[in-house]
């Protein structure tokens, strides 16, 4: 099975994550922006990552290719099957997809991806989004994460890999999280990265980022 796409990303990310805590392996093929294997380029027509290529079965979406991937292997819930929960988890990858990450681009992309594709980074927009918008993000999760310090079932689950993986690109390249104002958040965001499945990911992905944030 194949992941084409950058590991950085937060989407291929949770991707990688998702099929490590699912027991499937998985072999990342570099791809985006236009470039990347055949398998990339038949599976992802608008060119978006990550997808996926296992033989000739071809998909693209991280959501998509987490719930084929979740169908393979039964029994390992990172999708809890209990109603309630399994709303609040798919909620929690809504809100990392949808509301977390375009913050997230904000601030990442102008100010890490910008210049390594020899774009100008709007770092204006960067600072603006870090001031503007992410403490609502930190305020949400702080005030809805529970004692057990995980978003669903007192677990581990996709909640907190989705919601966790655009704020961990957010903290590549921003101080941003006050553990004095958001300890909560700081506390749930340490214990996702140093989940083994994360902390693997992001060893993997260490020196893309280190090219990308280098002065």
């Amino acid at each position: 099975m194949i992941i084409h796409g950058s590991r950085p990303s937060p989407f291929v990310r949770k991707v990688i994550v998702f099929a490590a805590e699912k027991g499937i392996e998985v072999e990342v093929q570099a791809a985006g922006f236009g470039r990347g294997g055949e398998g990339y380029l038949n599976g992802s027509p608008f060119g978006k990552i990550p997808a996926l290529e296992d033989g000739d079965f071809l998909l693209c979406d991280s959501t998509a290719i987490i719930t084929y991937m979740d169908a393979l292997r039964p029994g390992t819930e990172m999708i809890p099957a209990e109603p309630k929960a399994r709303a609040r988890t798919i909620w929690y990858e809504e809100f990392g997809d949808t509301v977390a990450q375009p913050v997230g681009a904000k601030i990442f992309f102008n100010r890490a991806v910008a210049r390594r594709l020899k774009r100008e980074p709007d770092l204006v927009a960067a600072d603006k989004a870090e001031a503007e918008e992410l403490p609502g993000l930190y305020d949400y999760l702080e005030g809805v994460l529970p004692e057990s310090g995980w978003l669903v079932d007192d677990r581990f689950t996709l909640a907190d890999l989705a919601a966790g993986c655009p704020l961990i690109n957010i903290g590549y390249v921003s101080d941003a999280l006050d553990a004095a104002r958001w300890p909560k958040v700081a506390a749930w965001l340490s214990q996702v990265k140093a989940r083994p499945s994360v902390a693997a990911a992001m060893e993997l992905e260490a020196p893309m980022i280190a090219a990308m944030v280098e002065k």
